[in-house]
């Protein structure tokens, strides 16, 4: 059984930064995608950023491209999210999900295919 627990979250001002963190267990990762979803009170849960485990390719929504990046630790099974020059429209909860038989960066976006979820981290960008 997969176990993802997000940290990290927190309140800063806009333009700030601020680091996720998603310790995974359970099962080596090896052809899993690792990716990050938020939601936003009143909005559907959207896609932020993925990344193959195994290739370490990556994908973005198109609303974060250039300020976050998504990275993975092998030896920490950890996947982070750095996310740079924060808006006030990023305040949302931030879910790490994961999911296995993922090669392409393309699937990386489906949201229903994901079999695990963390608990989530809330991110609260201040004006």
């Amino acid at each position: 059984q997969v176990h993802l627990v997000e940290s990290g979250g927190g309140l800063v001002q806009a333009g700030g930064s601020l680091r996720l963190s998603c310790a995974a267990s359970g099962r080596t990762f090896s052809g899993y995608g690792m990716s990050w979803f938020r939601q936003a009170p009143g909005k559907e849960r959207e896609f932020v950023a993925g990344i193959i485990w195994s290739s370490g390719r990556t994908n973005y929504a198109d609303s974060v491209k250039g300020r976050f990046t998504i990275s993975r630790d092998n030896a920490k099974n950890t996947v982070y999210l750095q996310m740079n020059s924060l808006k006030p429209e990023d305040t949302a909860q931030y879910y790490c999900a994961a999911r296995g038989g993922v090669y392409y960066s393309s699937s990386l976006y489906d949201e229903q295919k994901y079999n695990y979820w963390g608990q989530g981290t809330q991110v609260t960008v201040s004006t």
